[in-house]
């Protein structure tokens, strides 16, 4: 049985407390990895700090208050690695799990989950950017590889010559892309249009999505877990 989905958290500290059980549940010495990191990484740079800025009160407070930056800043750093890595290793294998990673792109793209589906519940997913088209399938790899190949085709039609269409099934085998290193994967993409051109192209692709209909995404705690967990590292 699965692990319910837990509401929103509101404020800063209480999407960190979020973040912090939803990772402890897949990653149990979290909290003494973060104490150690805290510990480790503060002692380092303080001690560093008293050899800059020498032993009268001054120094000591500078140091004092530099080692608590960094020590925390360490935290943060090492929260938000593994906070991802639980996120991915809850949700991996499970439907949707490709649309709840690439809602971790950051700004300068549009995602659109489910742009193409079959009665298996097999999708394709759409990412447009700068590389262009980006078609993210996930399903069953044999029957998910049609979908994909007919909706590269589609869209093809769409953006023209200028607009390259790039194919992405999420997998371990051969040719696949793992869901770990799904969004790093598309954030390498070579840029090949420009702003303007990926406006219009937005716009061209909203006519094709009207004329399809609404795809019934599976419900789960992808995006909330995953997301969730992002979003409460960001500043």
């Amino acid at each position: 049985m699965s692990n319910p989905v837990p509401a929103p958290a509101k404020g800063r500290l209480g999407q960190m407390r979020q973040a912090y059980q939803i990772t402890k549940r897949s990653d149990r010495n979290i909290g003494l990895i973060l104490l150690l990191t805290f510990l480790v990484v503060g002692g380092v740079f303080g001690a560093l700090g008293y050899l800059l800025f020498g032993h009268g009160w001054i120094g000591l407070t500078i140091t004092i208050v530099f080692a608590l930056l960094t020590g925390i800043l360490g935290v943060l750093i090492v929260f938000g690695r593994r906070a991802e890595k639980a996120a991915y290793a809850q949700v991996e294998g499970q439907r949707g799990a490709a649309a709840g990673a690439l809602q971790m792109l950051r700004r300068g793209w549009e995602v659109k989950p489910a742009v193409s589906f079959n009665k298996n519940q097999d999708v394709v997913h759409r990412v447009v950017g700068r590389p262009g088209i980006v078609l993210v399938g996930e399903g069953n790899p044999n029957a998910v590889r049609g979908l994909l190949a007919s909706e590269v085709k589609k869209h093809a039609r769409v953006g023209g010559e200028s607009v390259p269409v790039t194919g992405i099934i999420v997998g371990k085998d051969d040719g696949q892309v793992p869901l770990t290193k799904l969004v790093k994967h598309i954030n390498k993409l070579p840029k090949k249009i420009k702003p303007a051109q990926m406006t219009d192209l937005v716009y061209k692709l909203k006519a094709l999505d009207a004329m399809r209909p609404a795809a019934p995404m599976p419900r789960g705690p992808v995006p909330t877990s995953m997301k969730g967990n992002r979003k409460a590292m960001r500043g």
